[in-house]
């Protein structure tokens, strides 16, 4: 289905799409520059529908305007134009006439993507070697499960994983989150867990907890356990160094069997995080996953958690390489350095030089992220023998395979509300369909009306989440006016109803690459209007979400491909040619549309997952003009590990 052709003057190659001609890659357009520390390909591009380049905080469709954008994780709060926590080298381009292909640099060393109006595009990358994947589509989905069928195809999640989760940094005490849990049961509106950001901990390090502020934990997680809730909390990779000997063990036992980042010099790497003075884990190091099992097991003893959140993983460092600096040298100060935040790649993290197990950190610096939810995710499977459900900050390519992946510490605005819909969809394409923003932002101060639709939009985020920081006023849903809180647990309830089916993408994810949420050209990939939306999304083929993304307003315009589509809630149908129409949308109302030709399984929602999957079936049937409909329903316990691999599932077919 394609062609390679060779070029000696100019060097390069040239890949065609062989049924309609298309040229997909064409480097003759720059000198390949091969050196150690620098190492340079540039393309022609055969339209500017590009996406993917993670992480950034940008449109669902790149500029070509001459941006850069660089990858190498980085702890900052999403902006523009900047590094952030993960690395992922590969896009997405649609070609003229609908079809569809993508490329990736399997490379994990500090790179820049150039776009340039060209259509053009350069890699450069500081180490590693040229190792690209093409991925021929033709279609988008195709080329996303061909993608996934390199890095692995992301875990089936616990049912419980796709509840709503709720949680902040200083709640202060163990008593004060559960005010909340039960603020929430009071009110009936449904949770599936509830979290604690790093003020569990005794002195801010890992594997703690504070005996004083939270001693009711144990508690709290019994009684959550009891009524069919579940607990999650934070871990960072820095280990607090500076204990008195034989009184912390997770240092003491990492330092005696070796499992900390050295320096050159051979002696730990030292830096600072939350509790202090900190050594790195290791986790290019199989003994590290053995001793990171041996701490997770030594604490789920005494606070039997669910699931975990792993953040600050890329590493993140409140210095610059360490208490002593970085030594001169290729690695800390290579011959070029990429357009990184800082200007520096020991910026905010740990040396370039410092030695671990499998290479220096220059190489392994983007799989920081990866190696920790790997050991986190195999730690959780022995102690728990269930399917692990883990968050992480930083990511790289295959994380779906062992963990979710949150958008960071965003904040309380619109515009952040509308870029995690962008953030969300990206993180599709890279193989991480569990994914979600802070619900209501996380740092800065709420309103009523921001959370009130954020809720709405992040009822339809795969994971989520309501996270907020310390010193803000409360943003859970018991937090606000009866009638902001109504319409909170009202489409809550409606997410809940829709678990079936939102399962059954997930699974379908699992088996075959497919995503869960998916932008609208995924569908209708020959509709050039749908090509650069990002306000709206899919859930599956057929579920289309139209979120209010601005303030002091009770209408919305959204795009409706051609077709007839349904109200999801009064049934109404609109049959469009491909037009954008106004609808009503009051403080209280999410629009919601089925497309035709859909069946989606639904249950009548309980205020827990498990409340919930005790209830009766229901089907919602959007017949087609012809009037025909499929769906499908893929249902097991919810939590047992390869139930599908085992046979241990039923799947129906409607």
């Amino acid at each position: 289905i394609y062609s390679l052709d060779f070029s000696r003057a100019p060097f390069g190659m040239l890949l065609r799409r062989k049924a309609t001609g298309t040229v997909l890659l064409n480097t003759t357009v720059a000198p390949l520059i091969f050196a150690d520390q620098f190492l340079q390909i540039s393309t022609l591009l055969p339209s500017r529908f590009l996406y993917g380049l993670g992480e950034h905080r940008s449109t669902l469709l790149h500029s070509l305007d001459w941006s850069t954008l660089t990858l190498w994780a980085r702890d900052v709060p999403p902006m523009e134009s900047f590094n952030l926590y993960g690395a992922h080298p590969f896009y997405l381009m649609m070609e003229e006439g609908g079809d569809a292909h993508g490329v990736f640099l399997l490379n994990s060393n500090a790179m820049e993507v150039a776009l340039q109006p060209a259509p053009g595009l350069t890699w450069r990358t500081i180490g590693g070697v040229l190792d690209f994947y093409i991925f021929l589509g033709p279609d988008p989905n195709m080329v996303i499960q061909q993608y996934q069928q390199v890095i692995g195809f992301p875990a089936m999640p616990p049912l419980w994983a796709l509840g709503f989760h709720l949680c902040r940094w200083g709640y202060g005490s163990s008593n004060e989150t559960w005010q909340t849990v039960r603020a929430m049961r009071n009110y009936q509106i449904p949770q599936d867990a509830q979290w604690n950001d790093i003020d569990y901990m005794d002195g801010y390090r890992d594997f703690t907890f504070d005996h004083e502020k939270f001693a009711s934990l144990p508690s709290l997680v019994e009684d959550l356990h009891k009524h069919g809730q579940r607990y999650v909390m934070i871990l960072d990779p820095g280990i607090s160094s500076t204990n008195p000997q034989g009184s912390y063990w997770p240092f003491d036992e990492g330092l005696r069997r070796g499992l900390f980042l050295n320096t050159t010099q051979g002696q730990p790497l030292i830096g600072k995080v939350w509790p202090g003075f900190t050594a790195f884990a290791d986790f290019s190091n199989p003994d590290t996953h053995q001793w990171w099992l041996e701490n997770l097991q030594r604490f789920h003893a005494h606070v039997p958690f669910d699931g975990l959140w792993i953040d600050m993983n890329e590493p993140s460092n409140f210095m610059d390489g360490s208490e002593d600096g970085c030594p001169p040298g290729e690695l800390d100060s290579p011959p070029y350095t990429p357009a990184v935040l800082g200007n520096s790649i020991s910026a905010k993290t740990v040396c370039a030089s410092a030695k671990q197990k499998a290479s220096v950190h220059y190489n392994l610096h983007n799989l920081y992220g990866l190696m920790e939810a790997k050991a986190t995710a195999s730690a959780l499977i022995q102690i728990l023998g269930k399917r692990p459900f883990v968050i992480s900050r930083s990511t790289f390519p295959s994380q779906g395979r062992y963990s979710g992946h949150w958008l960071g510490d965003n904040r309380s605005q619109w515009k952040d509300m509308y870029y995690s819909i962008p953030g969300m969809l990206s993180f599709s394409l890279f193989g991480i369909p569990l994914v979600g923003a802070d619900i209501c932002g996380f740092s800065g101060s709420t309103s009523e009306e921001l959370c009130t639709r954020w809720m709405q939009l992040g009822a339809f985020y795969p994971f989520a989440r309501n996270h907020n920081t310390q010193n803000e006023k409360a943003q859970d849903p018991t937090a606000f006016s009866p009638a902001a809180r109504t319409a909170m647990k009202y489409v809550l309830l409606t997410r809940y109803s829709l678990l079936p089916f939102l399962y059954t993408l997930f699974h379908r994810a699992h088996l075959q690459g497919d995503t869960v949420t998916r932008p609208l050209f995924f569908e209708f990939p020959q509709d050039v209007a749908t090509l650069e939306l990002d306000r709206q999304f899919l859930w599956g083929q057929s579920l289309l979400v139209t979120p209010v993304l601005e303030p002091g307003v009770d209408s919305v315009s959204g795009y409706f491909p051609r077709g007839v589509w349904y109200d999801f809630y009064t049934g109404s149908s609109v049959n469009s040619s491909g037009e954008t129409l106004k609808m009503s949308a009051p403080l209280e109302r999410l629009n919601l549309h089925v497309r035709e030709g859909a069946i989606l399984p639904t249950q009548k929602p309980g205020t827990t997952s498990e409340a919930t999957r005790g209830n009766p079936l229901r089907l919602i049937v959007a017949l087609s003009s012809n009037a025909t409909a499929w769906g499908d329903l893929f249902w097991d316990d919810g939590e047992s590990l390869d139930t599908f691999e085992r046979g241990s599932y039923s799947y129906v077919v409607f």
